[in-house]
């Protein structure tokens, strides 16, 4: 569509995978340099899993990093059928890169089905159309960080906005952090893009929730593990309110909880990630 960024068509391109056998898929990660972005391989094993489903919503995903991904490099997904139920399927989703496994992710599709509803209310928030751009409210880290995160703003196909002061610790002590999120640009009417674009926004900036505030300045990070849960069947078609706060962190690991929320205040993902956060070097 004309109204698409050509970041966004870039990811739509490369959410499209080609299936080289019932199980087995193909993913182009792209070019640019330093190590690749983990929502980007993240949302296309979702994509792989949906390939392998043939009723259901994707409901749960639990992941690990296992090693940087590449660019310019190709990702072979292998899928793993693990259970097909009457309400819940399991597919796990195995991406190697080189010869080696660099992300595995358990996820689990379920049918519609009737349940009791509640939910916390969404925090206050200013609209997206009263916030600035993310980045122009936070100071990037020195050196191939900072680089690193000029060409991610530069070539990212999400646009993200400041609901809250950036990634500092609040009244409790608490490191917490308020954005809004949306693609730039109408997604196709397809369930598995939205399931795999909201994938790839949860870890979007997620980590920087405790990075910014135990290891400000230059410093190593990286994610370790991820989990989302959809509530909803997933839809991306305006505006989320990603809120997020970090309870946690020792040892160089930083554990972080966000939530996803529509305009309206429902609430639509939850999300859980650990962190690796190394404080600089001569601190």
């Amino acid at each position: 569509m004309d109204d698409r960024t050509p970041q966004l068509e870039t990811l739509l391109k490369q959410l499209d995978l080609d299936q080289l056998d019932r199980d087995l898929f193909l993913g182009d990660p792209g070019g640019g340099e330093g190590r690749l972005f983990g929502g980007m391989v993240a949302a296309q094993s979702v994509m792989a899993a949906y390939r392998t489903v043939d009723e259901g919503s994707l409901h749960s995903m639990h992941a690990y990093f296992l090693r940087p991904g590449r660019h310019g490099v190709p990702i072979r997904f292998v899928v793993y059928r693990i259970r097909d139920g009457r309400t819940f399927s399991t597919r796990d989703v195995v991406a190697h890169q080189a010869g080696e496994a660099i992300f595995q992710v358990t996820t689990s599709f379920t049918k519609p089905e009737e349940g009791h509803d509640h939910q916390e209310p969404m925090p206050d928030a200013p609209g997206p159309e009263e916030c600035k751009d993310w980045d122009w409210d936070w100071k990037p880290e020195l050196g191939e960080e900072k680089a690193a995160e000029r060409r991610w703003t530069r070539e990212r196909p999400l646009e993200i906005r400041n609901a809250a002061p950036q990634a500092r610790e609040h009244e409790d002590g608490t490191p917490k952090r308020a954005v809004w999120v949306k693609m730039r640009g109408p997604l196709p009417d397809d369930e598995r893009v939205h399931a795999a674009s909201i994938a790839y926004a949860s870890d979007s900036g997620f980590l920087a929730t405790a990075r910014h505030v135990n290891a400000p300045g230059r410093s190593h990070s990286a994610s370790l593990d991820h989990s989302v849960w959809f509530h909803y069947p997933p839809r991306f078609d305006d505006w989320l309110l990603f809120t997020s706060r970090s309870p946690m962190a020792h040892g160089a690991r930083a554990l972080i909880h966000g939530e996803m929320f529509t305009r309206d205040g429902r609430r639509v993902v939850s999300v859980t990630q650990e962190g690796l956060v190394r404080i600089p070097r001569g601190r």
